[in-house]
């Protein structure tokens, strides 16, 4: 695959997933990290240098990281102004979630392909659910204490890293379940996905830095020029997709998503334990 192939397939990841995190609210790296592993591995990416077994999904992860860094922050700059945020949840979980964010990269670059994989499709089966189904939570469950903050901020965080997600698709459900109108979950998720796409990005960087293998482009276990591709089609997309969210009914797009989502969790299975 060519440099002018690669970019345009990158920039057409980005124009999804912008556009889909616009009309569905969801986080653009539950499109990124399988589009790039199919990307990464076509592109055979470690003859430009990256390490060998799971080092394409690594890159994948860390770089989609990356990318939430500048959505995710110009998401929660239109949240914080619509006053929308439950910053009580801000201050109880962010300290946990950067924690786990950042322990991510180290603890995803220990796993093999197989269980890395199979772990990321595992996430994406449970994203495909919430968007099949129209699940209520039981009215009596409030916010946990301290030591559920804690629990859920570090777990939240772990997931969100070696998954290669901003956390909405994890804070969002979990809020949910704790019976926070879904409006103030999606504000509050947005606001927290920026110190843990943040915090996520710093642990891919460092635990690559010590990668000797890797070639110019990389920024520890971020591909740069992949980067720059997503990042300015999501910019493009995700106006379009709010616009075309506000004229959609949004329950046949999310089951539609889910069934999609399905068949990328079926693929990224297969790669996980195929010969």
């Amino acid at each position: 695959m060519d440099t002018l192939l690669f970019t345009i397939a990158c920039a057409g990841v980005g124009l999804v997933a912008g556009f889909l995190g616009g009309l569905l609210g969801i986080g653009g790296g539950v499109v990124i990290v399988p589009a790039l592993i199919v990307i990464f591995d076509a592109l055979e990416l470690g003859s430009r240098g990256a390490p060998a077994d799971n080092g394409t999904t690594l890159v994948a992860v860390g770089t989609s990281l990356a990318s939430i860094i500048f959505t995710s922050g110009a998401a929660a700059w239109v949240q914080i102004r619509a006053r929308m945020v439950v910053w009580q949840v801000v201050r109880a979980w962010a300290p946990f979630l950067i924690v786990g964010g950042y322990l991510a990269g180290f603890v995803a670059a220990e796993l093999s392909l197989t269980t890395l994989r199979a772990l990321i499709g595992l996430f994406l089966m449970f994203v495909a659910a919430v968007m099949l189904t129209n699940w209520r939570p039981a009215p009596h469950r409030s916010l946990p204490g301290p030591i559920g903050s804690a629990t859920l901020g570090l777990t939240g965080g772990l997931i969100s890293g070696i998954a290669g997600i901003g956390g909405g698709n994890v804070v969002v459900p979990t809020l949910v379940y704790h019976n926070v109108a879904v409006h103030r979950a999606t504000a509050t998720a947005s606001t927290l996905g920026l110190p843990i796409a943040l915090a996520g990005t710093t642990g891919y960087v460092h635990r690559g830095w010590y990668e000797t293998a890797l070639a110019d482009g990389f920024l520890g276990f971020v591909y740069l020029p992949a980067l720059a591709a997503i990042v300015l089609a999501t910019i493009i997309a995700a106006p379009i997709g709010v616009r075309v969210a506000h004229r959609t009914a949004p329950l046949p797009l999310r089951r539609t998503f889910g069934i999609l989502l399905l068949f990328v969790c079926v693929r990224m299975f297969w790669t996980a334990w195929a010969p």
